[in-house]
């Protein structure tokens, strides 16, 4: 029987160079060296280590310069692109990535069908990314959908989105319920619904912690079976993979917030990376100084962004129930087997041997 291997398919490392919330302080979006990430993702049991930096393959390549014999790495990257109607952001997270579709893919971030166009060209492993994270009724929902006409696989778990949210993008995936696919919200004619998958999800699934700092790396996962690197993303691709591991909660987001915002103030009296110039380093640490003070505002950001987050699963939830009435009672039930998993499997984040 084929081995069972676990891989945490979205962690970043300090590759991940700008912060979208602290992009006028010049901080980075995470300082996790790629040797630490993989030192404790190991130690947490993960089989492979994937890298999934924001729009760089750098923490990969830098562990793999220091270590080319590593079999167990997974180069990746979450591309950041845009919907073109209504200008909504989109993660789509890349498993097999090269330099050369790395560069490709740069100039197509404007419009998200075009980089879905050349990864499916590429012929790669790649997903969706917390599907709600980034909608907040811009457009329609419905309109908002069709982005599911075109990817073969979706997080269904991620470490910092909330229980009922992964519970919803899982149903999704399995079709549970309702056909996605089979109502419009498919790949068009393109057979690319999952057949025969031992998940029996419409949609490749994956999982991962979405960890910016080493506290949670590994304690999201994708299992999948396989005895090397490219089995198991093959796997994954065939709609094997199984998600395992915590959800996200206000604190999982402001943790890794203060998390980071300590590292970048560490890096501005000399410990860590220098990414500012004296002048400007100087400048930050003053106004790091002042805004004491005011150091809820993360705990405050995260709170809002959760409430957000909970308007617009509320909203796709009252748009698949329009059709399917039995919605409820299944999402119900989902969520709360997921709520009570960390209770049944008190030992998750300890290393475990692969299945067999």
């Amino acid at each position: 029987m084929m081995p069972m291997l676990r891989a945490d398919l979205h962690v970043h490392t300090r590759h991940s160079s700008v912060s979208g919330n602290l992009r006028f302080l010049g901080s980075r979006d995470c300082y996790s060296t790629p040797a630490d990430v993989y030192r404790v993702a190991k130690a947490r049991g993960m089989d492979l280590v994937a890298f999934t930096d924001h729009d760089s393959i750098g923490g990969a390549l830098e562990l793999l310069d220091a270590r080319p014999d590593l079999p167990d790495v997974i180069v990746g990257e979450e591309v950041s692109c845009v919907l073109p109607d209504g200008g909504v952001v989109v993660h789509l997270a890349v498993y097999g990535m090269t330099e050369s579709l790395h560069r490709e893919l740069q100039p197509l971030r404007r419009n998200a069908f075009d980089v879905v166009a050349r990864l499916r060209e590429a012929d790669v492993c790649f997903a969706l990314n917390h599907l709600l994270h980034f909608y907040r009724g811009q457009i329609p929902i419905e309109r908002y959908l069709r982005l599911l006409d075109e990817v073969p696989a979706l997080e269904v778990r991620n470490g910092t989105m909330l229980a009922a949210h992964n519970a919803l993008v899982e149903q999704v995936a399995r079709g549970s319920g309702f056909g996605i696919r089979d109502s419009g919200f498919g790949v068009r004619g393109s057979g690319s619904a999952v057949r025969g998958s031992r998940s029996g999800s419409r949609f490749g699934m994956v999982a991962g912690s979405d960890a910016h700092t080493l506290r949670r790396v590994g304690l999201t996962w994708t299992t999948a079976p396989g005895r090397t690197r490219d089995e198991f993303l093959a796997n994954v691709r065939g709609g094997f993979g199984l998600p395992g591991g915590r959800h996200g909660t206000t604190a999982t987001v402001a943790g890794d917030a203060y998390g980071v915002v300590s590292r970048y103030i560490a890096s501005l009296v000399g410990f860590g990376p220098c990414d500012l110039s004296p002048a400007k380093r100087a400048a930050c640490l003053a106004f790091a100084i002042v805004s004491a003070p005011f150091e809820f505002m993360p705990l405050l950001m995260a709170a809002r962004s959760k409430a957000g987050e909970r308007r617009a699963v509320e909203t796709l939830t009252r748009y698949l129930e329009r059709d399917h009435p039995a919605l409820r009672e299944e999402r119900d039930a989902l969520t709360l087997s997921k709520e009570r998993e960390p209770f049944r499997r008190a030992g998750d984040s300890q290393a475990e041997p692969s299945g067999v």
